[in-house]
């Protein structure tokens, strides 16, 4: 019988031994713990030491303060278009106000999930296919949007939400690869074509280029000719003309007219010789035999008799 009552004691003893320990409370940092005195709420203990009152205080919700991410499992959703897409994505949210997060909705996590998933299909029912893949930031934007105004009682803050994958069946995958290689294939013949034509065009261009320089080339060399011809007719005539007048400036001078007749008659002597080496017929003047008379007939501008 004493064995009974010193085991039932000492149960007692354990069991006060527990409920003091568990009165202290040492609570992290960015933590914190809802404490209810006799069912009311007490208070929100922070981080730091703390000691509850036995069998009056309670911890009745522990939170964290810490950004939190969930998980949104996939779901299937109706595009505009009507095809079926499979979508998950995470949320990122904090909470703001532990008390409201401990007494303003039974779990907020499942609420936020719940809220995320139905919001989701609601957007993504707006959109068709293409816009649904390639718009993920305006899906994104509008589900933080409806979950953080749906929240604020709740006592926390939704800073974002995050597809991770949109997954069309795969039909539709197998279709949109089609379209894509050929999409691909049609930008490859244009592009070809379109560098076939600028090929074409660059090598017109050049030939255009080529025949100008050398129309531009022959016309500055025919100018050059000309020009260099009338240069040299000029320089001729100036010759020729300073030829003359030395010429008449000699024939006026003592014996002028004696060297004159001397230089036709050497020419004339010269000419003849040349002319007697081809076997042709000539006509020779008459009096050729008299030269001086010749001469003189020829320096005084009268014709030979034939």
């Amino acid at each position: 019988m004493e064995f009974v009552y010193l085991a039932f004691w000492s149960i007692i003893a354990i069991y006060l031994i527990y409920k003091i320990f568990r009165c202290i409370r040492i609570i992290p940092a960015q933590d914190v713990l809802i404490v209810e005195r006799l069912g009311k709420y007490s208070r929100s203990l922070r981080a730091g030491f703390h000691i509850l009152i036995p069998f009056i205080d309670r911890d009745a919700y522990y939170h964290t303060l810490k950004e939190q991410s969930i998980d949104v499992q996939p779901q299937i959703c109706i595009t505009h278009d009507n095809v079926q897409v499979k979508v998950d994505g995470v949320i990122y949210l904090k909470i703001i106000d532990p008390v409201r997060a401990s007494y303003g909705i039974e779990d907020f996590q499942f609420a936020a999930i719940q809220l995320a998933q139905t919001t989701m299909r609601s957007v993504i029912g707006t959109m068709e296919l293409d816009k649904t893949i390639g718009e993920k930031d305006l899906i994104n934007s509008t589900i933080v949007a409806a979950i953080d105004q749906a929240s604020e009682p709740w006592g926390i803050k939704v800073n974002r939400y995050e597809i991770l994958n949109i997954v069309p069946p795969k039909s539709v995958l197998d279709a949109m690869e089609k379209e894509k290689k050929a999409q691909i294939a049609k930008r490859s013949q244009v592009l070809l074509s379109e560098g076939e034509r600028d090929s074409r065009i660059n090598r017109s261009l050049g030939f255009k280029e080529e025949a100008v320089n050398k129309s531009e080339g022959e016309k500055q060399r025919r100018i050059n000719s000309a020009e260099g011809k009338a240069t040299e007719i000029e320089a001729l005539a100036v010759a020729t003309a300073k030829g003359i007048e030395a010429i008449a400036s000699s024939i006026s001078d003592q014996g002028g007219a004696s060297a004159i007749k001397l230089q036709i008659t050497k020419a004339f002597i010269h000419n003849f010789l040349n002319v007697a080496k081809e076997n042709t017929e000539i006509l020779i003047p008459a009096d050729v035999m008299n030269l001086p008379n010749l001469i003189s007939n020829l320096t005084e501008g009268k014709k030979p008799k034939v």
